[in-house]
């Protein structure tokens, strides 16, 4: 299984997994063209994308799906009944393909050949949103980002994984001192908002064992956080701190318009 964060962010958010049978796209919150870009960027054709799993309604996450739909037949697209149904009633993507419209619900598990993917829900001021953890050929990588918070349920279904994809959104700091209105902090701080630094990095102090080798730190606000502030801070607490990991271990910063390298599993 290999792994590539295409870009990650406010401004639209989409990664791709690759298995021997399957090339997914994790969300879909950027343009035709701009995905097309990317993909070719990291070697792959977007006309060998045979599936796209949905995290949740919002833009900067699902803008991009309807139109990947109706251009690439190919593509089965798969999110829960409650965010289908939102997109749907707003037309937010357009018109789809009902043909390629597929469910997986929070708590399932499918199978797709040599991939296993697992849903579950997370806490974010969305439809139904829900992340995925995805297990091919005895590795597995977690996803996770838009949630105000990690609870012991989903601590418990991505620990122990090979990598991860952990939403690091915000500096406390930052986000206090900054620019935004007050009930706009107050909604990043919540429950239904966004993970910080310090958030992100406990959960994986939480999760992560010697199996796994790489997180990529993702979701980064453009205001109110910093490439070096997230990254020190996972650094912090991972590598000088008490969890449980191996040597090894590779810690990825993500950028909203460039792709990270096609990492092996």
């Amino acid at each position: 299984m290999q792994v590539s964060i295409l870009a990650s962010g406010s401004t639209g958010n989409t990664s791709l997994i690759t298995t021997k049978d399957h090339k997914i796209l994790m969300d879909a919150g950027l343009s035709g063209k701009k995905t097309k870009e990317l993909l070719a960027e990291v070697g792959v054709d977007i006309k060998e994308i045979d599936m796209v799993f949905l995290s949740h309604d919002h833009s900067d996450h699902s803008a991009g799906l309807g139109v990947l739909m109706r251009r690439y037949p190919q593509i089965d697209a798969f999110a829960n009944t409650g965010t289908w149904q939102y997109l749907l009633d707003t037309n937010k993507i357009g018109k789809v393909p009902v043909q390629q419209m597929n469910t997986i619900e929070p708590g399932q598990t499918r199978t797709f050949g040599d991939l296993d993917v697992t849903a579950f829900a997370t806490s974010h001021d969305a439809a139904e949103p829900q992340y995925y953890v995805f297990t091919s050929g005895g590795k597995s990588v977690a996803f996770l980002t838009d949630t105000g918070y990690v609870s012991e349920k989903v601590e418990k279904t991505i620990e122990d994984a090979d990598a991860y994809m952990m939403e690091f959104n915000y500096d406390n700091m930052m986000l206090r001192d900054g620019p935004y209105s007050w009930p706009l902090k107050q909604r990043i701080l919540s429950d239904v908002g966004h993970l910080s630094n310090d958030e992100a990095g406990q959960a994986l102090v939480d999760v992560v064992t010697p199996k796994t080798k790489h997180i990529f730190l993702a979701h980064r606000s453009q205001h109110n956080n910093t490439e070096y502030l997230a990254h020190e801070t996972a650094k912090e607490m991972l590598l000088e701190g008490d969890a449980n990991i191996d040597e090894k271990l590779k810690i990825i910063d993500t950028s909203p318009s460039q792709p990270t390298a096609l990492t092996e599993i």
